[in-house]
C-alpha cells in the first residue's frame, strides 16, 4: 500500500509533531500524571480526584486553542505549566529513524514543514532538546493562524502562508479527525503515524494508510 505514495512526485512534507515525530509519552505522563499530582498537591486532595476533575476540565476544552495553550492552562490551573515541562524535559524523545527520515527528504531537496497546535513555547522546550529544529523550513502553530488543525480555516490559512501545493503534498499525523479534515481540504497525500506512544499498542484506522516506523517510508 506505501508503494503508492509517490515521494519522488512528492514536493512538500508536511509533519506533526507529538506523538507523529516524537514520542506522546512525554505528553500522556505530563498531563495524566505529573498535573495531576500537582494539582492534588496544591488543593490537598487525592490523586485519583484531581485527576477526574482535571479530565473533565481538559474535555471541555478539546478542539479549540486553549488545548494546547500552556499559558491558559497555567492560569486555569494556578500550576506552571512551562515549568512541570521543563521538570521532565528528559522524557522528551524522538521516534525511531525520524532524523534519518529528515535528512533523508533534506538530501531529496523536498520543503519540511511543521504543522503542529502545540503552544510555541512546548515547541520551543521539545526543540531545545530533541535539535529536530534545523531540519524544517518552517513551523506553524495553530497559534499563527488561529485555528487548531480540526479545522479547515488553518488549512486555508496555512496554505497561503507556507505556499505549498495540494497536489504535491505528503501529510503525517497521529490524529484522525486532523488527517480527514486535511482530506477535506484536498491535501493528495496522507499518513496515519500509528505508533504515537512507545508505551502503547499502535493506534488503528480504517480510514488511511498508515505507517509504524518511518523506516516504511525509506
Amino acid at each position: 500500500m506505501l508503494k503508492k505514495i509517490p515521494l519522488d512526485e512528492i514536493k512538500y512534507v508536511l509533519l506533526d509533531m507529538d506523538g507523529t515525530l516524537l514520542d506522546l509519552y512525554f505528553d500522556d505522563y505530563f498531563w495524566g500524571h505529573l498535573v495531576p499530582e500537582k494539582y492534588a498537591e496544591k488543593h490537598d486532595m487525592t490523586f485519583g480526584a484531581a485527576k477526574e476533575l482535571l479530565y473533565k476540565t481538559y474535555k471541555q476544552h478539546e478542539r479549540t486553542l486553549n488545548w494546547c495553550d500552556i499559558d491558559f492552562w497555567s492560569g486555569e490551573l494556578h500550576l506552571d505549566i512551562p515549568a512541570l515541562k521543563e521538570q521532565i524535559r528528559h522524557l522528551i524523545e524522538v521516534h525511531p529513524h525520524v532524523i534519518d527520515f529528515l535528512k533523508l527528504m533534506r538530501k531529496r531537496k523536498k520543503k519540511i514543514f511543521l504543522l503542529t497546535n502545540a503552544h510555541y513555547k512546548t515547541v520551543k522546550i521539545k526543540f531545545n532538546k530533541t535539535q529536530i529544529g534545523e531540519y524544517f523550513d518552517e513551523v506553524l502553530c495553530s497559534f499563527n493562524v488561529g485555528y487548531p488543525k480540526e479545522f479547515i480555516e488553518f488549512w486555508e490559512r496555512a496554505e497561503k502562508k507556507l505556499r505549498f501545493e495540494k497536489e504535491e503534498s505528503l501529510f503525517i499525523d497521529d490524529t484522525e479527525d486532523v488527517l480527514k479534515t486535511a482530506r477535506d481540504y484536498g491535501i493528495k497525500h496522507l499518513l496515519f503515524k500509528a505508533r504515537a506512544s512507545s508505551k502503547l499498542e499502535p493506534k488503528k484506522t480504517e480510514e488511511f494508510r498508515t505507517i509504524h516506523d518511518f523506516t516504511e517510508l525509506m
